[in-house]
């Protein structure tokens, strides 16, 4: 589906990790309908990702303990995917350019500094006051090569940048929107399009 916002071949091409796939009102996967997924890897294989704007009502307190005082508001576990969601993947920022700590692999630079994924496993007391944010995903989203080019093209995603706030935002609720509103030119007018076109 094209609903006229322009994609193409620019679209394709700004797929990178710290980008946004935004999820077009033609998208019927409900898996990620009315969703902004943060890529935190794209290569010839492929891309993974996560969904930012699905909290879970699960603390992460109760199932990650250690790591329950060191996540952002909310302290939930948010829903990343539909793959492995019995894992957990987490992405944090580093609170400055110093070493990073261990456990942590940085995937971009973003507006408010190094950006990227941190094992779990890694010691909490050792890894936490390196940390200027931390949320904790259970599961991700996967696409195999040239999948996720291909949902491009046919007009299911919108691909933007993204803010180091877009992935921290204490209330995900109004994230879609909130990203979409700030693009130049026709996308922003999106921003408060209806998931369901018949509601217009």
């Amino acid at each position: 589906m094209d609903d006229g916002a322009g994609r193409g071949t620019e679209q394709v091409d700004a797929l990178r990790a710290g980008g946004l796939l935004v999820a077009t009102a033609g998208m019927t996967d409900p898996n990620f309908a009315g969703t902004v997924v943060l890529l935190l890897d794209v290569d010839d294989a492929g891309a993974l990702g996560v969904v930012l704007n699905r909290p879970s009502p699960v603390l992460v307190a109760e199932v990650l303990e250690p790591w329950g005082d060191v996540v952002v508001a909310p302290e939930v576990l948010f829903r990343g995917g539909p793959v492995r969601p019995e894992g957990a993947l987490a992405v944090a920022l580093l609170a400055d350019d110093r070493d990073a700590p261990v456990g942590f692999r940085a995937a971009w630079h973003s507006d408010a500094g190094v950006l990227g994924m941190l094992d779990l496993d890694a010691p909490v007391e050792v890894v936490a006051g390196s940390l200027a944010g931390l949320r904790i995903f259970a599961g991700y989203a996967g696409w195999g090569a040239e999948q996720l080019q291909g949902e491009v093209g046919r007009g299911d995603w919108y691909v933007v940048p993204s803010l180091a706030g877009d992935v921290f935002r204490p209330d995900p609720r109004g994230l879609r929107r909130e990203v979409l509103r700030r693009q130049p030119g026709e996308l922003a007018w999106h921003a408060t399009r209806p998931a369901d076109p018949a509601l217009n």
